[in-house]
């Protein structure tokens, strides 16, 4: 593939993504959402985030896509001392400490 052509494919994403996020922040930027728009958008991030780590527990690129029960155990007590404690910095100094420990333990 020629330099042009990578320059044009770079560009017309970017072309794409300015378009898409424009088309909320500049056509209705200004407006009110109605309310169940507002309602479904606040648990984007709760939907997201379980999306991005799953396959960072279950199969880690450290381990070369194998379970790893270091880091699944590290997952769980984050999990339940966030649930438990409503702290995100609970949360990960719990999921850091047992994944350390893990990691010493299951070498």
């Amino acid at each position: 593939m020629s330099d042009a052509a990578i320059w044009g494919i770079i560009a017309a994403l970017g072309v794409g993504t300015f378009l898409i996020r424009y088309s909320f922040l500049g056509l209705i930027g200004d407006r009110q959402l109605p309310p169940l728009a507002e309602r479904l958008l606040r648990y984007v991030p709760v939907a997201v985030l379980p999306a991005l780590v799953t396959p960072l527990v279950l199969a880690p690129q450290a381990t070369d896509g194998a379970f790893d029960p270091a880091r699944a155990l590290a997952a769980v007590a984050a999990l339940s001392v966030g649930a438990w404690r409503r702290s995100t910095m609970a949360a990960i100094a719990a999921g850091m400490g047992v994944l350390l420990l893990g990691l010493w333990l299951f070498g």
